[in-house]
C-alpha cells in the first residue's frame, strides 16, 4: 500500500527523550514499516523534519535514514488543488497551514491515505476526499511488544510511484 506519513507522526517516532512505545501513532507507523508498504514523504515534510535538528551529525543521520522513502513529487495541479481546497475549507470555517492543504492535495490526487497526529487534517477531511488512516488505539502491550521485537526495515523496492 502507498501512504504518506506526516511530520507529526515522524516527530513522535523519532523522539529519543521520551518513551514513545505506548503512542498509538508510533505503533501504527511501526506496523506499516514492517509490511510491504511504500511510505512516501513530501519535500515539505522532509524539510520540517530536518529543520528541527541542531547538530550536524544528527542531521546527517536523519537525512540518511529518510533517504529510502520516496518523495511525493508535486506538480502545478497539486498547488492549484491545495489552494482550491484551502479556499473551500475556509468558507466552512476550517483554518490550517497552507502546507497542510498541500499535503492533503498531494494525497487526494494520488489516492494515498495519510497517517497523521495533526487534528487539522480531520477538519480538512470533512470537506474533501482525503483518506486518513485510522490509528488503532487498541494496541495491547503484547501486540506492541511484537512490533518492537521484530526489526523493521525500509524496502523501497516495493514502492511503485504512481503520479
Amino acid at each position: 500500500m502507498n501512504l504518506v506519513v506526516d511530520t507529526s507522526v515522524w516527530s513522535l517516532f523519532l523522539r529519543r527523550h521520551s518513551p514513545n512505545g505506548a503512542d498509538p501513532f508510533v505503533a501504527q507507523l511501526r506496523y506499516y514499516l514492517q509490511g510491504d508498504n511504500c511510505i512516501h514523504i513530501l519535500g515539505q515534510i522532509l524539510q520540517e523534519l530536518l529543520d528541527g535538528v541542531r547538530e550536524r551529525k544528527q542531521f546527517d543521520l536523519l537525512r540518511d535514514y529518510l533517504e529510502p522513502f520516496p518523495l511525493l513529487e508535486l506538480d502545478r495541479a497539486d498547488f492549484v488543488e491545495a489552494s482550491r481546497l484551502r479556499n473551500h475549507c475556509r468558507s466552512h470555517g476550517v483554518q490550517a497551514r497552507p502546507t497542510d492543504f498541500l499535503i492533503a492535495a498531494g494525497c487526494i490526487r494520488r489516492n494515498y491515505p495519510l497517517l497523521t497526529a495533526d487534528g487539522d487534517f480531520g477538519h480538512i477531511a470533512k470537506y474533501c476526499k482525503l483518506g486518513l488512516i485510522s490509528v488503532q488505539k487498541c494496541f495491547t502491550d503484547q501486540s506492541f511488544l511484537l512490533l518492537n521485537t521484530h526489526p523493521f526495515h525500509v524496502s523501497p523496492q516495493c514502492c511503485s510511484v504512481n503520479t
